[in-house]
């Protein structure tokens, strides 16, 4: 992925721009977020404060060297980037770096009484735990008289639109109002848009590409209302033997204030086991997968890097090379799957991911401005009827799939 005067990279310095406001405006709100969550000390306070002041004001400092990944964040960029605005880097690097100086600032990563406490997980539970949730497991019981090819198609909507239940989405202005919906708000905004609300749809390309035998690799984005529709489409692919193994890839850490880490995980699935109805079957068939092995949670360290999936490191290809299918789901994800560049919309998503080991799908709905796979007359339609917001609004969503392995190198 060249950086060619057609796709350069995103970065945070255009006034006016969606990058920039999440740096100037969202990354505030979001300190305000964590102050209001925790009854932080002082030592806290004055680092949150810090973090405040170098992040809208200040250039980027390297970590604390008795930081435990201080190497590896020195080889991801900050030997690079130390000294420059914030808004003068990538985009994905500097919104990446954010997130990693506010756990320091917290004590994530200690010593100290707040190791290991997620700055995030208040609103997450509040998320996992409101009457919407409720709602939406219930809507199972309904769906269980289905087909099992119309309930996978559901579960794999259910799994796309999931991805608007974003809790730091919802703190940016321009996402506030399509942010706060779940899967089931999708059906009506499809309905009342002038343009289709999934601009790119390979679903059946995808079913294709998932036989009776085979590993799944899923790269979760977001926990809560997010996480529970993935979960519920592994379960649905398990039980009906689409696939054999399941391999759920989630953050070794909090990350960009929703992302998925173990602990989610597993309070998604006691959510699940303790509903009622059709859920708490759901709940029990993933238990089981994960007691006998057809369900693995994995924590790649490169989960939580600043850096595109080109770069990623030969383990996790490998791991990649050998699933039958890749599921990348989210905006995040996305950014890091395509490249976070500026290319054209109409660019080809097969030629952006060809260096991806295997078989590769994207699920996301749109709440930045890298787009890839749209045809002409889709981009035209989009652009008439919403100039530029259908881009970073999240009232919009793809299933963009590239189904052929690329050839080894000789």
């Amino acid at each position: 992925m060249p950086d060619t005067p057609t796709a350069p990279v995103i970065l945070g310095n255009e006034p006016g721009s969606f990058p920039r406001s999440v740096l100037a405006e969202r990354h505030p709100a979001i300190i305000q977020q964590v102050r209001d969550a925790f009854p932080y000390g002082p030592g806290q306070q004055r680092a949150l404060d810090a973090l405040l002041k170098n992040c809208t004001e200040g250039t980027i400092e390297p970590l604390p060297l008795d930081a435990p990944d201080h190497d590896q964040w020195a080889a991801w960029g900050t030997d690079t980037y130390a000294g420059q605005s914030w808004y003068d880097v990538p985009w994905l690097w500097s919104e990446s770096y954010f997130y990693r100086q506010l756990l320091e600032a917290v004590g994530y990563f200690g010593p100290g009484a707040w190791q290991g406490i997620d700055p995030f997980r208040p609103a997450k539970r509040a998320e996992l735990d409101a009457p919407e949730t409720d709602e939406e497991l219930a809507a199972l019981d309904e769906l269980e008289a289905k087909p099992p090819e119309e309930r996978a198609n559901s579960l794999l909507h259910g799994s796309l639109w999931g991805n608007r239940a974003d809790l730091g989405f919802r703190l940016s202005a321009a996402g506030a109002g399509a942010g706060s919906e779940g899967g089931a708000g999708a059906e009506s905004a499809e309905s009342q848009a002038p343009v289709p609300a999934l601009v790119a749809d390979d679903s059946e390309l995808l079913w294709s590409l998932l036989p009776d035998t085979g590993t799944l690799c899923l790269v979760a984005d977001n926990a809560g209302r997010e996480l529970i529709p993935d979960l519920l489409l592994l379960a649905h692919l398990l039980d009906q033997r689409r696939i054999e193994r399941a391999v759920l890839h989630i953050k070794p850490h909090p990350y960009y204030v929703s992302d998925a880490t173990t602990a989610d995980v597993v309070d998604a699935l006691r959510r699940l086991v303790g509903a009622p109805g059709a859920a708490a079957v759901y709940g029990r068939r993933l238990w089981s997968a994960m007691a006998d092995g057809r369900l693995t949670v994995r924590a790649h360290p490169f989960s939580c890097a600043p850096l595109p999936y080109a770069e990623m490191p030969a383990d996790l290809r490998a791991e990649f090379a050998a699933a039958t299918l890749t599921i990348v789901k989210g905006d995040l994800n996305y950014r890091r799957l395509v490249g976070d560049r500026r290319w054209a919309p109409t660019t080809p998503f097969a030629d952006v991911t060809a260096y991806f080991p295997g078989p590769v799908a994207a699920l996301r709905t749109l709440k930045s401005d890298v787009i890839t796979g749209l045809d002409a007359s889709t981009e035209s339609a989009l652009v008439a009827a919403e100039g530029q917001r259908w881009r970073t609004g999240g009232t919009h969503a793809l299933i963009q799939v590239r189904g052929v392995s690329p050839a080894p190198a000789v």
